[in-house]
């Protein structure tokens, strides 16, 4: 005869080898369904812990005041809210995301029971990503999410997150003038631009050349068919650009602010331009492609299919380094576009419209970059302006 007093409260090992306990309760016929509910509880330190919990879930469920939780720990939370999120934002966004969250944000959270995490425990981890990551502040925003749907979800009151302390003390770092400043001066872009011209393909030439003289992404130029360009009125339309989505796979997106821009080319990048386009018809009718399609992408591989985004970084960096050369990224290229602009006499406004930055903010940022030449010609204007003013 099975003995009816038995207690459902059994003990297990976490993977550390430490005994917790948990039980299984049942909750009654589900009205919706038809079907029994019932509910398991774990992570209880002490038997005793377990039974009152048992208890009051039991009086709960007689006095019909008993809410079931669905979501006990961070890591239930966040698969209810990722799932949700995928759905507001791009495929390469979301794939950053899970990133995060795999790399760092789950293996710190994943085990809290969601009304456990406290200030403490969020300000522990923050201070652990801030001692390892540079974008410690980034991955404290995505935390905080999952614990803000929470609140949504009436799991919590508060979000604990939104008192983490985020200032740190920066530690003396010496370091060269080159080693934090990702551009190049008008000097130094006209030398590396000679070099790719004489040491890479020209496909890689017309890209890099592209870039410096657009400012536009990476990722915008490598989603570029030969219809946005129009020689006649010597411009580029940049309305798309390519991203990273599951499994690696490279796929279309709109730009970064959703919006469309037409910028204006210089002569030499159209006769650039027009040259790739002759010397990519030759060459791919060797590989036996034909560039004649309407949605020809400009710069493809020899499948004639989207480039990786990482190949526009190994290209620029064979030439830095077989060159000794300051290093400086793809981005790094937008940055001296926008720079150059800026020495050159172009408004804040004429330069958020052509890098097509929604948040003139992030003009402004790049503004403070600006070269030694500029930095010079400032002190040389003032020193100028005194000696003027005693003579």
């Amino acid at each position: 005869m099975a003995n009816r007093n038995k207690s459902p409260i059994k003990p297990y090992k976490n993977k550390s080898g430490q005994i917790f306990y948990k039980f299984q309760v049942y909750l009654g016929i589900d009205e919706l369904t038809g079907k029994n509910r019932s509910t398991t509880r774990r992570g209880f330190k002490t038997k005793k812990e377990a039974e009152l919990a048992l208890s009051r879930i039991k009086i709960q469920v007689a006095d019909g005041t008993y809410r079931q939780k669905k979501m006990d720990t961070y890591q239930e939370v966040y698969d209810l809210w990722i799932t949700q999120y995928e759905r507001t934002v791009e495929e390469s966004t979301f794939v950053k995301t899970v990133g995060y969250f795999k790399n760092h944000i789950l293996p710190s959270l994943a085990s809290y029971r969601i009304e456990k995490i406290t200030i403490a425990v969020c300000q522990k981890h923050y201070n652990e990503w801030a001692e390892k990551l540079q974008k410690a502040r980034t991955i404290k925003s995505y935390a905080q999410k999952v614990l803000d749907f929470a609140i949504v979800n009436d799991l919590i009151q508060t979000n604990p997150f939104t008192h983490v302390e985020t200032k740190m003390k920066k530690n003396y770092n010496q370091s060269t003038d080159d080693e934090k400043e990702n551009f190049y001066t008008k000097e130094e872009l006209n030398v590396f631009l000679e070099l790719c011209k004489n040491q890479l393909d020209y496909k890689a030439y017309a890209l890099l050349r592209l870039i410096s003289y657009t400012g536009m992404r990476k990722s915008e130029a490598l989603a570029l068919t030969w219809e946005d360009v129009d020689f006649n009125e010597q411009s580029i339309t940049i309305s798309k650009a390519i991203g990273r989505g599951k499994n690696t796979q490279l796929y279309l997106k709109t730009t970064k602010t959703g919006k469309t821009r037409v910028n204006k080319l210089d002569l030499k990048t159209v006769e650039i331009l027009t040259e790739w386009r002759l010397l990519q018809k030759e060459k791919y009718l060797t590989l036996g492609i034909t560039t004649q399609e309407k949605n020809q992408l400009i710069f493809s591989n020899t499948k004639n299919e989207f480039l990786q985004l990482v190949q526009v970084q190994k290209w620029m960096y064979s030439v830095q380094s077989k060159n000794n050369l300051k290093k400086v990224s793809p981005h790094g290229l937008r940055h001296t576009h926008c720079s150059l602009l800026f020495e050159a006499g172009a408004t804040i406004k004429e330069v958020q419209d052509r890098l097509g930055h929604s948040d003139v903010k992030t003009t402004l940022n790049i503004y403070t970059h600006v070269t030694k030449k500029a930095k010079e010609g400032a002190i040389k204007k003032f020193v100028d302006y005194l000696e003027d003013a005693t003579h």
